[in-house]
């Protein structure tokens, strides 16, 4: 049976950056997931830039996808920009999907 961070992290994997066809877990964005005993879910992320257009959405984006999961009562999502994302960030699959392996 999978864990309510598990159908979190599936949800996740739904969302995608508006400028790279790939969605924002596998590029790396999702620094953090957890949910404590009330069901409450908090995700730390980030973008692929302060600059990034879907800024002042995704986040709210994020939260909607995460509060729609089974098991969430409530969602917090903290953008940060500390540690900067990078290229280092995407996941084997991200990397074969952008052709940079």
């Amino acid at each position: 049976m999978e864990s309510t961070k598990e159908r979190i992290i599936a949800a996740l994997q739904t969302v995608f950056d508006p400028e790279i066809p790939v969605n924002i877990y596998d590029l790396g964005l999702i620094y953090e997931v957890k949910v404590d005993a009330d069901d409450h879910a908090y995700v730390k992320m980030t973008l692929t830039s302060p600059a990034c257009p879907v800024a002042g959405t995704l986040p709210g984006e994020v939260e909607q996808k995460v509060l729609a999961v089974e098991g969430v009562d409530t969602a917090a999502v903290d953008l940060v920009w500390d540690p900067p994302w990078d290229q280092t960030k995407l996941s084997e699959a991200a990397k074969l999907q952008l052709g940079l392996m």
